[in-house]
């Protein structure tokens, strides 16, 4: 069964709100084991809103549509899917006497155009209201089905859970469909482009192809593609996700969410071990870990601790770094070194270029030296948009002083403007950090130096 989800308000498609209700909704009809293909957004506009319903019931079997039940002249979903079922608008008096003894506990009067809110489309039913004063609609037409529920998001989700989701799983029953789980993990990487990665991924992107059948073209589990039957099926894609990397999807379904877990662990184990033999340690967290987790990460345990020296990225490394509970663990702090007489005075930076091998290295050590660290990492490079030292935009030098340990200078080039090329040395510097560590770090812990 294949669900749209279309989104209802002019104010989403100008921009000035996000649609947080999809991406809500996807996660959990994904976690119901209910198809999701189609998403749409539409404008306050009945001969629209209407348009939206039709193609969305031409290609899908449910429709959830948010939002446009409010009490005002540009709240109009309710006259938009009677349209759809050629139906009349009936007042539903339980409804009225509902909102209306709302108003009352409240000590308010209500206002006349709050009963529109009581209206439905004939034939249809209500989800009770908990949380407000829009009711939610079950709209059957023949096999296929309209719900209509608020766009205030913790409404929305109270419906969903109450009545949607229920209704949804047994009309699935109903056509001998397994609902199951489907479930995502992200694996996240930094340092493979993603054509690199889909290299790296293709052959194993056939095999799990064809171990369980092919899905229809372009699609996936994650988007509900497999159909009843085809438990265990995991598939593969890619999210670009600029300044945070290029994030790996892997997507099961299986009849719950325990082997859905062991399923999604096994094929990361798999995903790990292909990208680690192609490009080694790319893999730097899981779902919703950042850079600066994994660098945590690495250094709970060591006894170890990290002092930076930051040039061109300004404080973002450490700003990223003290996001993390419990850093003043292991983070003494940073010298931001932006100006060259700082770098020289503080950090022991030479007489030369401030963008260059020579610089980078000495303001790891001044910075190991300067704030009592174990370990010191160090960023300096051209922000842009001139060149500086002879050196064009995009240029950076990293740093990494550890114990026991030359010190480390990496030169790259990072595209993009003067923030993204600040963001992207930043995620750099981490990501080194966090690799050399976890091949150098000690067993035990050790006192820091």
């Amino acid at each position: 069964m294949r669900v749209e989800i279309v989104a209802v308000g002019t104010e989403l498609l100008l921009g000035q709100i996000a649609d947080t209700n999809g991406a809500w909704l996807g996660e959990h009809l994904a976690a119901g084991g209910v198809a999701s293909h189609f998403h749409q957004v539409v404008g306050d506009n009945l001969a629209r809103i209407v348009l939206a319903l039709r193609t969305a019931l031409a290609r899908s079997d449910g429709v959830i549509v948010c939002g446009g039940l409010g009490p005002t002249h540009d709240d109009i979903t309710r006259e938009a899917i009677a349209e759809v079922m050629n139906v009349g608008m009936v007042r539903d008096e339980a409804v009225a006497d509902a909102i209306s003894a709302m108003f009352v506990s409240r000590g308010r009067t209500m206002p006349p155009s709050n009963l529109r809110q009581a209206d439905r489309p004939d034939g249809t039913s209500i989800i009770p209201q908990t949380k407000g004063t829009a009711p939610g609609l079950v709209c059957p037409l023949g096999q296929k089905v309209i719900y209509a529920v608020p766009g205030v998001p913790y409404e929305m989700a109270d419906m969903f859970e109450r009545g949607i989701l229920p209704d949804l799983q047994r009309r699935m029953a109903e056509r001998g469909e397994l609902a199951g789980v489907i479930a995502s993990r992200v694996i996240r990487t930094w340092g493979m482009s993603e054509s690199a990665l889909a290299d790296a991924l293709g052959a194993r992107i056939v095999q799990l192809d064809a171990g369980a059948g092919a899905a229809p073209a372009g699609e996936d589990v994650g988007a509900g593609a497999a159909p009843a039957g085809e438990e265990g099926r995991a598939t593969i894609a890619f999210l670009a996700s600029g300044i945070e990397g290029i994030k790996v999807r892997v997507t099961v379904r299986a009849a719950t969410q325990e082997e859905c877990a062991a399923l999604l662990d096994a094929e990361e184990a798999e995903v790990r071990r292909i990208l680690r033999d192609v490009a080694g340690d790319v893999v730097f967290g899981i779902d919703g870990e950042a850079i600066e987790d994994a660098v945590a990460r690495s250094l709970v345990g060591t006894g170890w601790t990290l002092g930076v020296a930051e040039s061109l990225t300004g404080g973002l490394i450490s700003s990223r770094l003290v996001n993390v509970p419990g850093a003043s663990a292991w983070f003494r702090g940073s010298v931001v070194s932006y100006a060259s007489e700082v770098k020289t005075a503080l950090l022991g930076v030479p007489p030369g270029p401030v963008v260059s091998e020579a610089a980078a290295r000495a303001m790891a050590e001044g910075a190991q030296r300067t704030l009592g660290a174990t370990i010191g990492l160090s960023v300096t490079g051209v922000a842009g948009p001139d060149r500086q030292d002879d050196q064009p935009p995009g240029t950076l030098f990293i740093g990494l002083a550890l114990p026991g340990v030359p010190t480390e200078v990496i030169a790259t080039r990072v595209p993009g403007d003067r923030d993204r090329v600040r963001q992207y040395a930043t995620i750099s510097a981490l990501d080194l950090l966090r690799r050399r560590v976890g091949a150098v770090a000690p067993l035990s812990p050790s006192p820091a130096s």
